[in-house]
C-alpha cells in the first residue's frame, strides 16, 4: 500500500487559487442547505402548531422536500461542482507530471477541461464510464481474501470494506481523468482506457491506499458532527424551531468543510498515489484482454475510442456474466 500524503499535500498547497474556488462553492452550498431547510422546517412547525396540517402531511411534505433538494443538488454536481473539480484535477496532474504550477490556475484548470471535452456533459459521460469499468473491476477481481492481503488489519470489518470500495471508485475514477489530462494519447476514450488499464496494473497499492484515506475522511468529517453537536443543544434550549435551524447549521458547516476541503485533499492524494505509482508503467495487451473479458463498461469505453477515430459507434452490447478470474 503507497501513501504519498507528504507529496500530495504539497500539491494540494500549491493549488490553493482552486482550493479557495472550492471553499467558496462548498460555503454557497452550504448557506444554500441552510436557508432551504431552515425555511422548510420553519414552514412545517408553523403549519403543525397552527393544526392546518397533520403531523403525517408535515412528514411528507418534509420528505418532498428533502427529494427535491437531493434532486437539485444532484444536478448542480453535475455541471457546476464537477467542472470545478475537474479543473482542479487537471491543475493537481499538472503539478505531479511537470512539477511546475500553473501561473493562472483557474484559467489553466478550466482551459484544460474546455481543450479535452467539449461540453460538460461528454467530461461526465466519460467520467461514469471509467467509474463503471473500475466498480466491475473491484467487484470480479479483488475478493475478500485479496483485500485483506492488502490490509490484514481489517479481516473483520469486511463488510465495511465491501461497501467503502464502491466509495473508492469515486475518488479512484478521478485519478484516471487526471491521467487523461497529461497523456500522450489526445483520443480522451482510448486515454480513459489506458488509465484504467494502469489502475489494473497497480490496483493493490492504490486500492488499499484509497480506502485508508477514505475511511480516514469519513471517521474526521464524523468527528467534525460530534465535536459541532453543542451548536444544536445550544439553539435547542431555546425553542424547537431553534433546535432544528441549530441542526441545519451544523449540516451546513459539515458540508462547506467536506466539499471545500476535506474531499479535495483526499481527492490529491489519490491523484497524486496514482500518478506515481503508475508513472513507469505502459498499457500492455494482456491486461486490456482480462478486462475485456470480465467487464462490459471497459468493452464500451475501448468501442468508444475506436468509435472516435473511425466516427461509428456500436451500440451492442454483449454479456458480461462469467467467471471472475484473478489478475497477477
Amino acid at each position: 500500500m503507497a501513501l504519498h500524503f507528504l507529496k500530495a499535500t504539497t500539491v494540494f498547497l500549491r493549488t490553493l487559487p482552486f482550493v479557495a474556488l472550492r471553499m467558496a462553492v462548498g460555503i454557497l452550498f452550504g448557506l444554500v442547505t441552510v436557508v432551504y431547510f431552515g425555511i422548510v422546517g420553519w414552514l412545517v412547525l408553523t403549519l403543525l402548531d397552527a393544526g392546518t396540517v397533520s403531523g403525517p402531511i408535515g412528514g411528507i411534505g418534509l420528505l418532498v422536500a428533502t427529494l427535491l433538494f437531493l434532486a437539485a443538488m444532484r444536478f448542480a454536481r453535475r455541471y457546476v461542482l464537477y467542472m470545478v473539480a475537474a479543473g482542479h484535477i487537471a491543475v493537481i496532474a499538472r503539478i505531479v507530471d511537470t512539477g511546475e504550477t500553473p501561473r493562472n490556475q483557474l484559467s489553466f484548470g478550466t482551459g484544460q477541461v474546455r481543450s479535452h471535452f467539449t461540453e460538460a456533459n461528454a467530461l461526465f459521460v466519460v467520467d461514469q464510464l471509467v467509474k463503471a469499468a473500475i466498480r466491475q473491476f473491484n467487484n470480479r477481481a479483488v475478493s475478500p481474501s485479496n483485500l485483506v492481503s492488502v490490509v490484514p488489519t481489517l479481516e473483520n470489518v469486511l463488510t465495511v470494506l465491501r461497501r467503502a470500495i464502491g466509495l473508492a471508485a469515486s475518488y479512484i475514477d478521478e485519478a484516471i481523468i487526471a491521467y487523461v489530462f497529461i497523456a500522450e494519447e489526445e483520443n480522451n476514450w482510448r486515454a480513459a482506457r489506458d488509465g484504467v488499464v494502469l489502475y489494473a496494473k497497480t490496483w493493490k497499492s492504490i486500492l488499499g491506499s484509497t480506502l485508508a484515506i477514505v475511511l480516514g475522511m469519513y471517521a474526521v468529517a464524523f468527528g467534525l458532527l460530534l465535536a459541532l453537536t453543542p451548536l444544536a443543544a445550544v439553539f435547542g434550549s431555546l425553542s424547537p424551531t431553534f433546535e432544528i435551524l441549530g441542526w441545519v447549521a451544523v449540516a451546513g458547516v459539515g458540508l462547506t468543510v467536506y466539499l471545500g476541503v476535506l474531499r479535495p485533499w483526499v481527492e490529491t492524494v489519490v491523484i497524486t498515489t496514482f500518478l506515481i505509482e503508475s508513472r513507469e508503467l505502459t498499457p500492455d495487451g494482456d491486461t486490456v484482454a482480462f478486462l475485456e473479458r470480465r467487464s462490459r463498461k471497459f468493452r464500451e469505453l475501448t468501442a468508444r475510442g475506436d468509435a472516435e477515430e473511425t466516427a461509428g459507434y456500436p451500440t451492442g452490447e454483449v454479456d458480461d456474466e462469467r467467471p471472475a478470474e484473478k489478475p497477477t
